[in-house]
C-alpha cells in the first residue's frame, strides 16, 4: 500500500512539474498504473484523449529510455520537440534520415541521457537499429496509433509486425498500445500480434455528450455548408476527398466572405504549417482539407466538423468528427451527401484494390524510373515525385497510388508522402583544422562563428538550422548562405544536408525481377473484405434516419454501454414526434370534450383552443371526421362541427 502510494505521488509531482497539471484525465492514472505495475496494456482512448501523457509519465518515473514506435513523422516531430521545451531529452528516427544520423541518434539513445526514442516502423527492420537494441536500456515500449498492427483495421502497416521481434529481444520490458478506435477484433488481433501476456484493457466510451452528429441528403452541398457554417459561430473544419475540392470550396467561402484555407498532402511544408498555425490562432475560421489534416492537433474549440464527402470507414469518421467540441461546449459533426455518393462509394474497393498485374506494372515502372538495378536498393529512400513519375510513363495516378499502397502493405517498400527534414549540420573537423581553415579562408569566419554560438550540439550531432534566419543574422540573401554552406561541407568542414519537402520511397529489400514480385492472394483478398466491410458500415450509418448517431458508431465498436444522445439529427427527430403526438393526444381529448357540451363551428373551437390560426385544430378535426367520430353540417360557412352519433350514415362529410 505505501508502495503505491509513493508511486502515486511521484506521477503526481511528474505531471505537475513537467506539464502543469494538478490532475489526471479520466482513465490515465489507471493506465499509467497498469504499465508501471509491468503489465502489458491496451489503452482505447478518443481523439484529443491525452494518449501520450498516458507513455511519458511512466516513462519519467523509471531508469532508462522509452522506444516509442508511430508512423506519422510529423507527430512525432511535435512530441520530441514540446518534450524538448519541457526540458526533457528525447530523439527520433524515420524514413529519410542520412545513415550517419541515425547512426548518431542511436548512440545518443545508448550512451547519453535521453528519455525518449520516436521510431518509424519501418525503422525497426533495419540492421544498424537491430545492432544497437540489445545494449538499449528501454523502460517501456509505446506503440502508437496500434490498430495498425492488424490486417483487420483500417490502416494496416506490415513494419508494425516486427514489434514482436523486439519483445523477444527485450523480454519482461511490458508493452502500451494505444488507439483512438479499434473494434473487438482489431483489439483482439492487437493484442495477439503484440504478444500480450497478463494484458490488461483499458477503453473509454465512445460518447461524446456534447457532440451532435447529423447526415443530410441534400442535392447542393455548398449551400448547405453555407447555411451550416453561417448559423454555427466559432472555427470548423471541412473534409474532402480529393485535394483539388480543398481548394474550390474555400475559395466559395471566401467569395462569401468567410475565412478560409485550404490544406492537403501535396502542400509544402513551409505551407501547411504556415495554413496550420493561422487556424489555431484563429487568423483563419474555417480549414477545408484532406485526411491529412488534423492528426496530432488539439484545438478544443472547434464547434463544426462538416464532411462534403463520405470517409470510407466508421473509424476514420470517428476521429476526424471527434476534432469538434473538445471543450466540452455544444459543436456539431455534420456529414453531407447524395444518392450518387452511396454508387460510388461502392466502386471503392476496385479502385484500391489494383490486380496482381497492374501491381507488377507498376513495380517495374517505377525500378525504371529510378534506375533501380535487380539486387540493388535496399534500405535505400528516393525522392519520388508521383505526378513527374505516372506522366512519363503514362499511368493511372490512382492505379500508381494504390499498388504502391499495396507493396507498401505487404513489406516491400515503404512510402512517406508528408515527409519534411529539415536542414542539417554538423561540423566533421577537429577544431584544430577549423581553426587552420578560418585562418586561411577569413570570409568563412563569420558563418563559422554563427554556427558555433547559435546551434549547441553542432560540433557531435546533425543539428537542425535555418538558412533564413543565418540570412537575417548576418543581413545577408538565403541564397548566399546556401552556396556558402555547400562550400564549407565540399570542403569537409561541415556536413551539410539541405532540407527535403518531397514524397520519399524507400526499398526495404533489394530489387527483384519483376516476375518474381510477390504479394499473398489471401492476405490481400481478406483486406479488400475488410474495406469492403467498412464501406457496408460506414453505407449504414450514412441511411440510418431511426437509431442514435452516437449509438450506431459505438456499437460498431462493441461499445453497447452508451445510451440515446439526445442531440443527433435522428434523436432530434424522434422527440419532435413524440412531443407531436403527445400534444395531438391533449387537443383530441380537449375537442371531443367540447363537442360533447354542443355544436361548434371552426372558428368557435379555435378560439376555445387559443390556437392562433386554426392550423392545428382544423387538421386535428378532418383526423377525426376521417375516423368518423365527427361529422359537420352541409354548409362550410358557419358549418357546425357535432360528435357522430352511433347508427347514423356512415358516408363521409362533404365539403
Amino acid at each position: 500500500m505505501l508502495f503505491l502510494c509513493s508511486i502515486v505521488t511521484a506521477i503526481d509531482s511528474i505531471l505537475q512539474t513537467h506539464w502543469g497539471y494538478t490532475s489526471f484525465r479520466p482513465q490515465q492514472e489507471d493506465i499509467i498504473l497498469s504499465v508501471l505495475s509491468g503489465n502489458d496494456t491496451l489503452a482505447i482512448m478518443p481523439t484529443g484523449g491525452g494518449k501520450s501523457i498516458c507513455f511519458q509519465v511512466p516513462a519519467m518515473a523509471s531508469k532508462g529510455i522509452c522506444l516509442v514506435i508511430t508512423p506519422l513523422i510529423a507527430l512525432m516531430k511535435d512530441q520530441v520537440g514540446n518534450l524538448k521545451i519541457k526540458g526533457i531529452p528525447a530523439l527520433a528516427i524515420h524514413s529519410g534520415m542520412p545513415f550517419n544520423e541515425v547512426k548518431k541518434t542511436l548512440d545518443n539513445a545508448l550512451y547519453g541521457n535521453f528519455k525518449f526514442l520516436y521510431v518509424s516502423p519501418e525503422r525497426l527492420t533495419t540492421r544498424l537499429f537491430k545492432e544497437y537494441l540489445p545494449a538499449m536500456p528501454i523502460n517501456l515500449i509505446a506503440v502508437d496509433e496500434a490498430h495498425c498492427i492488424s490486417q483487420w483495421g483500417y490502416d494496416f502497416r506490415p513494419p508494425y509486425l516486427t514489434i514482436a521481434a523486439i519483445r523477444e529481444e527485450k523480454p519482461g520490458i511490458p508493452v502500451l498500445a494505444l488507439t483512438a478506435s479499434a473494434t473487438k477484433k482489431v483489439q483482439e488481433d492487437i493484442c495477439d500480434k503484440l504478444h500480450f501476456s497478463n494484458a490488461k484493457i483499458f477503453r473509454q466510451s465512445y460518447e461524446r455528450p456534447n457532440l451532435s452528429y447529423s447526415v443530410q441528403e441534400v442535392e447542393v452541398k455548398i449551400n448547405k455548408l453555407l447555411e451550416i457554417i453561417q448559423k454555427v459561430p466559432g472555427c470548423g473544419i471541412v473534409y474532402c476527398r480529393s485535394r483539388k475540392r480543398t481548394k474550390e470550396i474555400a475559395d466559395l467561402l471566401q467569395l462569401h466572405h468567410i475565412s478560409a484555407d485550404y490544406y492537403h498532402a501535396g502542400l509544402s511544408h513551409e505551407d501547411r504549417n504556415d495554413k496550420q498555425a493561422k487556424w489555431l490562432n484563429n487568423e483563419t475560421r474555417i480549414m477545408v482539407c484532406t485526411n491529412a489534416f488534423g492528426m496530432g492537433i488539439d484545438k478544443p474549440d472547434v464547434r463544426t466538423v462538416v464532411h462534403v464527402d463520405i470517409p470510407d470507414c466508421l473509424e476514420s469518421y470517428y476521429q476526424e468528427a471527434g476534432r469538434a467540441g473538445r471543450d466540452g461546449k455544444r459543436s456539431y459533426a455534420v456529414l453531407l451527401f447524395k444518392e450518387t455518393d452511396i454508387a460510388d462509394l461502392q466502386q471503392i474497393p476496385e479502385t484500391r484494390f489494383p490486380s496482381m498485374e497492374e501491381i507488377r506494372k507498376i513495380y517495374q515502372a517505377l525500378v525504371n524510373y529510378l534506375q533501380l538495378p535487380a539486387g540493388a536498393g535496399e534500405d535505400t529512400c528516393f525522392d519520388l515525385d508521383l505526378s513527374a513519375f505516372t506522366k512519363q510513363f503514362g499511368l493511372d495516378v490512382l492505379t500508381a497510388t494504390y499498388a504502391i499502397k499495396a507493396m507498401e502493405q505487404e513489406g516491400i517498400l515503404a512510402y512517406s508522402e508528408q515527409l519534411f527534414t529539415p536542414s542539417t549540420i554538423m561540423f566533421c573537423c577537429s577544431k584544430s583544422t577549423l581553426e587552420e581553415f578560418e585562418k586561411a579562408y577569413p570570409e568563412a569566419e563569420p558563418y563559422i562563428k554563427l554556427l558555433l554560438r547559435s546551434y549547441g550540439g553542432i560540433m557531435d550531432v546533425p543539428t537542425p538550422i535555418s538558412e533564413k534566419q543565418i540570412a537575417k543574422t548576418l543581413k545577408k540573401d538565403t541564397a548566399v548562405i546556401k552556396k556558402v554552406l555547400t562550400r564549407l561541407s565540399q570542403r569537409r568542414i561541415i556536413d551539410y544536408q539541405p532540407q527535403k519537402d518531397v514524397p520519399q520511397i524507400q526499398f526495404l529489400y533489394n530489387r527483384v525481377v519483376t516476375e518474381n514480385l510477390y504479394i499473398d492472394n489471401i492476405r490481400y483478398a481478406e483486406r479488400k473484405k475488410v474495406l469492403t466491410d467498412q464501406i457496408t458500415a460506414i453505407t449504414h450509418y450514412v441511411k440510418d434516419t431511426g437509431n442514435c448517431r452516437s449509438g450506431i458508431i459505438a456499437e460498431y465498436f462493441n461499445d453497447f454501454s452508451t445510451k440515446p444522445c439526445g442531440i443527433c439529427d435522428n434523436c432530434v427527430s424522434k422527440k419532435k414526434a413524440a412531443i407531436a403526438a403527445e400534444e395531438f393526444n391533449i387537443l383530441h381529448k380537449t375537442i371531443i370534450a367540447l363537442l360533447e357540451q354542443q355544436p361548434m363551428t371552426l372558428r368557435e373551437l379555435t378560439d376555445r383552443l387559443k390556437e392562433a390560426d386554426g392550423q392545428k385544430t382544423w387538421s386535428i378535426v378532418k383526423h377525426l371526421m376521417e375516423e368518423r367520430l365527427l361529422e359537420m353540417s352541409e354548409t362550410m360557412e358557419g358549418g357546425k362541427i357535432r360528435i357522430k352519433k352511433k347508427g347514423q350514415d356512415k358516408n363521409p362529410a362533404r365539403f
